[in-house]
């Protein structure tokens, strides 16, 4: 991964956001975002970011967390759209407010393996790889809770879709039906 990395002030998630990774900053915690073509470093936390991202695609974080548990039931570590129709998913490593805490986003892993201490090596799309701080089998239950999530929300719009066609479509069929039984005699015409 490029190792040479520019400071930034503002930051949306977007769909070329991998990663956002805590880092520490003398006393302080910034963030390295790992985007496909280049990595970032914010003065912000990664959970400031991603409330901030939440905020600017029009809802709070609160709000998509609130959605994913409607959605889901999913409450702790929770997964959140940051906008589901970019397709940006993102799951965090560990508690959200922990200092530790990265947020990876779902459809940029490609697969992922065990690696030392507990933590786990990340493929990403961009053939490029990266060690998160949460055990294997977390991370495993990390993606398939995003899956989860994603799958919840499109067959949600599906089912939405589908009643709304049927209503199109019963509304369409009475009109042709009206039409048709219309008596009209010649003295109308």
């Amino acid at each position: 991964m490029r190792e040479k990395s520019r400071i930034i002030e503002e930051y949306e998630v977007n769909p070329h956001t991998m990663i956002l990774q805590p880092i520490e900053y003398g006393a302080r915690t910034f963030t390295k975002i790992i985007e496909v073509d280049d990595v970032l470093i914010s003065p912000f936390k990664p959970f400031d970011i991603l409330k901030k991202s939440c905020e600017f695609f029009g809802s709070s974080y609160e709000g998509r967390k609130e959605g994913t548990k409607r959605l889901t039931g999913i409450i702790y570590k929770a997964p959140i759209m940051v906008n589901p129709q970019m397709s940006i998913y993102l799951f965090p490593t560990s508690s959200p407010v922990k200092q530790e805490c990265a947020w990876v986003s779902h459809s940029h892993v490609r697969g992922y393996e065990r690696s030392t201490n507990g933590s786990t090596k990340v493929f990403l799309q961009n053939n490029e790889s990266c060690i998160v701080p949460i055990s294997y089998s977390s991370f495993e239950n990390q993606m398939l809770r995003t899956s989860d999530l994603r799958i919840a929300y499109t067959q949600r719009v599906s089912e939405m879709e589908n009643k709304y066609n049927a209503k199109i479509q019963r509304e369409t069929s009475k009109v042709r039906t009206l039409y048709l039984n219309r008596n009209i005699t010649k003295a109308d015409a």
